[in-house]
């Protein structure tokens, strides 16, 4: 079967976007009237573009000669004649015609509605202010009863348009001759620069930056004088959609692309997202990656938060065939990509990537980085002082509170104010720039928010840092864990890099650090009622670089009742509380690692009724250490008090 033949008059958003749709799926034939409609069909591949104007006649003739097997109308809701005549050949060459219709929305309030160019100069002709009109060149003779140093117009940049201004006597100064589509922002600056009373529009939808002028309109106090939409009974976009992915076989389902945008700047678009972005007739995303690309669409924008599902309800509310939500970056690097998808499941999604700024940061530099650690803190949480100290390098991506000021004061804060941090400001764009020195020095600059750093450590130490000498930890008059028990209590938890850990009656934290340094891409929450103890153990934290140990003053269980859900559990001190503080822990996950340790009978005995009250299967160690002391010229062995520890949980031997 020899492909299908379609023609298509494209002269609105909707016709650009259905061109794109059908592009490469049939032998397309994409009719405009003018050598600007061939301009803003930039991109299209797979495509015919025939650009000229055509009465009813050549219509016929054309759509005869070529043997199309479809006719689609997607011309302006005001050119009621073109689409007579696009209807009329169709028939005549027994072609089926398709009218697509543009939403047009509501009637606005505080407006001015009229049915004709006509209608609304009369209208303003004995008014008072300048006239803002809007509608298009063919339209300037029906202002001619406006006095001229009232009129304001815009058109086309083209040499048509500006003839006809011309012609109608139209003052330079107060000719606009722009491209659109035009943003709040645009009309805004323009209405306000005429210093105009009044404003003339067509009911032209959302597609035609209807609802743009109208707010701008409104912000500056200007009425707007509606020229009403005629209705044309045609198939909405969505609908033609449906019809033509019917006639010729495709998917029924929606496109949407999640195009990677780059650093920010339009130049590191790439060609196939530049593509995704033209053939858009909904782009969604964030108001600042919007502003930054506005020139890149001409479809409908809508700036939103990254919300899933409020983006998925923008889309399913919308009729574009075909929608673009833009992120920053690379679409697979920290990206609200990862999250959308999942909500998109009903569509057929397709991801681009995008040139993100580790790869555009590595460039700047000259630096490979192929070894780079990648981290991100970036609207998310991340230890970055544990990354820092066992990797070489470190990129990370700023924002929010966490600026690169604030984590080179962090990593002062546990060590590492030797370390040489470079920072990357509002790369790509012009106002870009990259700052060196080590973290102390730059802890004292002022960094914008939205920045990347790189973080070099000439020294990384990836030792398994098991069994602490008791010397290095600062002790006070606060009981503390000896280092051989922490090694086998670290032992018996088998914590993974990711654990969130519970010590319950912390101590001094000796145990939270070694936990912490072991888990040191997870959360230790230190759980101690002595102050001096909370104190001891922020101290210990920072002398160590567990930057990862969170001090929580308070008795369990109840400091327990706020905190996230553990992997994993230390009980060293229960104050009485053993059986609420195991029944705590275990309400929040069953399945957690436990081990307590308990010194007395009398703890070893309430330890042991307690999980047979509560049904927990346990192992009990009982661990005797001795440590040599020096007498006289010898040394001999001297006991440490010896230490039962259970071992609570369904974990085998490996900790899985």
């Amino acid at each position: 079967m020899s492909e299908k033949k379609i023609c298509l008059f494209a002269g609105t958003t909707e016709g650009r976007e259905l061109a794109f749709f059908l592009a490469g799926a049939c032998a397309l034939t994409v009719c405009v009237a003018t050598e600007y409609g061939e301009i803003l069909l930039d991109g299209l591949a797979g495509a015919r573009i025939r650009t000229g104007r055509m009465d009813r006649r050549e219509m016929e003739r054309f759509f005869l000669e070529e043997g199309f097997d479809y006719a689609a109308d997607a011309t302006h809701p005001y050119a009621a004649q073109v689409s007579e005549n696009i209807r009329a050949a169709a028939e005549a060459a027994g072609c089926p015609y398709l009218r697509i219709a543009r939403d047009t929305g509501e009637a606005v309030s505080g407006c001015v509605y009229v049915q004709s160019a006509a209608e609304a100069a009369a209208y303003l002709s004995d008014k008072e202010g300048g006239v803002f009109v809007t509608t298009g060149m063919k339209e300037l003779p029906a202002f001619r009863p406006i006095a001229r140093e009232r009129l304001f117009v815009r058109v086309l940049p083209s040499v048509p348009s500006l003839q006809a201004c011309e012609e109608e006597k139209i003052p330079p100064p107060h000719i606009f001759a722009m491209q659109g589509p035009f943003s709040y922002e645009m009309n805004l600056a323009s209405f306000r620069c005429s210093g105009a009373r009044w404003l003339v529009t067509k009911q032209s939808g959302g597609a035609g930056g209807f609802d743009e002028k109208i707010k701008a309109a409104a912000a500056l106090g200007m009425t707007a004088v509606i020229i009403g939409a005629p209705s044309d009974g045609g198939a909405a976009p969505s609908e033609a959609v449906r019809i033509f992915s019917d006639f010729l076989g495709l998917p029924q389902r929606r496109h949407v692309d999640i195009v990677g945008c780059g650093c920010g700047a339009p130049a590191l678009l790439t060609e196939q997202a530049a593509h995704a972005l033209r053939r858009a007739g909904l782009v969604v995303g964030a108001e600042r990656l919007l502003a930054s690309l506005r020139e890149r669409f001409r479809g409908k924008r809508y700036a939103a938060a990254v919300l899933p599902e409020k983006i998925r309800d923008i889309i399913d509310t919308d009729p574009s065939a075909s929608v673009c939500v833009a992120v920053t970056g690379d679409a697979g690097f920290y990206s609200g990509a990862k999250k959308l998808l999942p909500a998109l499941s009903a569509y057929e999604v397709n991801v681009v990537s995008g040139i993100g700024s580790v790869a555009y940061f590595a460039a700047k530099l000259a630096m490979p980085w192929e070894d780079w650690t990648l981290a991100s803190m970036h609207a998310r949480d991340c230890h970055i002082v544990p990354r820092v100290r066992r990797a070489r390098r470190v990129f990370l991506l700023t924002g929010g509170e966490h600026t690169p000021d604030a984590v080179c004061r962090l990593l002062c804060r546990y060590g590492l104010s030797d370390v040489r941090v470079t920072v990357g400001e509002r790369l790509s764009y012009a106002e870009e720039s990259i700052t060196s020195g080590t973290a102390e020095a730059l802890s004292h600059r002022t960094f914008d928010a939205l920045s990347c750093m790189l973080i070099e450590n000439p020294a990384p130490d990836t030792r398994a840092r098991t069994g602490i000498p008791d010397t290095a930890f600062v002790r006070g008059q606060v009981p503390m864990t000896k280092s051989e028990i922490r090694a086998l209590i670290l032992s018996k938890l088998a914590l993974s890099c990711d654990s969130v850990v519970y010590d319950i009656g912390a101590g001094t934290g000796s145990v939270s650090v070694e936990c912490a340094l072991t888990a040191w891409d997870g959360t230790v929450y230190a759980v101690e009622k002595n102050p001096e103890g909370v104190a001891l153990i922020s101290q210990n934290a920072e002398r160590l670089g567990a930057s990862n140990v969170v001090p929580v003053q308070g008795t369990a269980p109840d400091a327990l009742r706020t905190l996230p859900v553990p992997t994993h559990a230390f009980i060293g001190g229960s104050a009485g509380n053993l059986r609420e503080i195991l029944m705590a822990v275990l309400e929040k996950n069953p399945d957690v690692r436990m081990v307590i340790s308990a010194v007395t009978l009398e703890t070893t005995g309430e330890a042991i009724s307690c999980f047979a009250e509560l049904g927990l299967a346990y192992e009990c160690v009982l661990v005797n250490i001795s440590r040599s002391r020096g007498l006289g010229g010898y040394r001999l062995m001297q006991a440490q008090n010896p230490i039962y520890l259970f071992i609570v949980g369904n974990h085998d031997e490996s900790g899985t």
